[in-house]
């Protein structure tokens, strides 16, 4: 088997390659290629959607007459992977795509119709350039304030990636433990503002409980009562004491 491997074929010393006979093809003649579907359509038949990179086998011949640049146009065909209906496309070598000329429609493609709308817009700013001098020198200053601009956002970017670049790990562990405990310390604050603003309703049925220091006014109030059981009034302390301690007897 080792002989079938050899690339190189042996020509005798008489060999002459112009005694060999020209096989004479036809100009049209159509070749048997397999390929791979370069975009999605769908069959105008049935209706099916056949996608990119979908293999089959198809037919290839050249079309006549028509040339790009001295670049050959190719015309393939082949059949509908569901009904078998045949489709036609060619070659669009002044694009650098395909164009399906029968049998089935190529589906939209968003990216296609970006590239129409810019190739439009420049079209439309060289005839507007066309012209008109004043008009030109806008559109180049708008350039250089648009390349500016750009310009200046990335210094702005490398800037901030080279602040951040300067930041330890360290240190921005210790900035988020630091942002946590404040965090925690905040969340206490409010708990303990929140329990000390509330006001309990309705305390009427509860017993108060009695202080030490309610005691001690008590023991000054026995003393600086009258004998009829009530303060004198030109004491203004006897008066608190006095306030305080019906309070204390009402909710007793």
């Amino acid at each position: 088997m080792g002989e079938r491997k050899v690339l190189n074929k042996y020509y005798p010393p008489d060999f002459d390659p112009s005694k060999l006979p020209r096989a004479r093809r036809p100009k049209n003649q159509q070749i048997k290629v397999r390929m791979m579907l370069p975009m999605s359509i769908r069959c105008n038949t049935c209706g099916n959607y056949i996608y990119k990179g979908t293999k089959f086998n198809s037919r290839k011949e050249d079309v006549i007459g028509e040339t790009y640049l001295g670049i050959q146009i190719f015309r393939f065909y082949f059949k509908c992977t569901k009904c078998s209906a045949e489709v036609t496309m060619k070659t669009d070598p002044q694009n650098s795509d395909y164009i399906v000329e029968s049998g089935a429609t190529r589906n939209f493609e968003p990216w296609r119709a970006e590239d129409e709308e810019t190739d439009k817009m420049k079209e439309k700013r060289e005839a507007e350039e066309m012209g008109d001098a004043m008009k030109s020198l806008e559109n180049r200053t708008l350039d250089s304030k648009r390349e500016m601009d750009i310009l200046a956002a990335l210094d702005e970017m490398k800037s901030m990636k080279s602040r951040h670049a300067t930041v330890s790990v360290d240190e921005m562990l210790e900035a988020l433990q630091r942002t946590a405990a404040d965090k925690e310390k905040r969340l206490e604050e409010e708990d303990e503002a929140l329990i000390k603003s509330v006001v309990f309703h309705n305390s009427d049925g509860f017993v108060r409980r009695i202080r030490d220091e309610d005691i001690e006014t008590e023991e000054e109030l026995v003393q600086f009562s009258n004998g009829h059981g009530e303060t004198s009034s030109s004491n203004p302390k006897g008066k608190r004491f006095q306030k305080i301690f019906q309070a204390n007897q009402l909710t007793l």
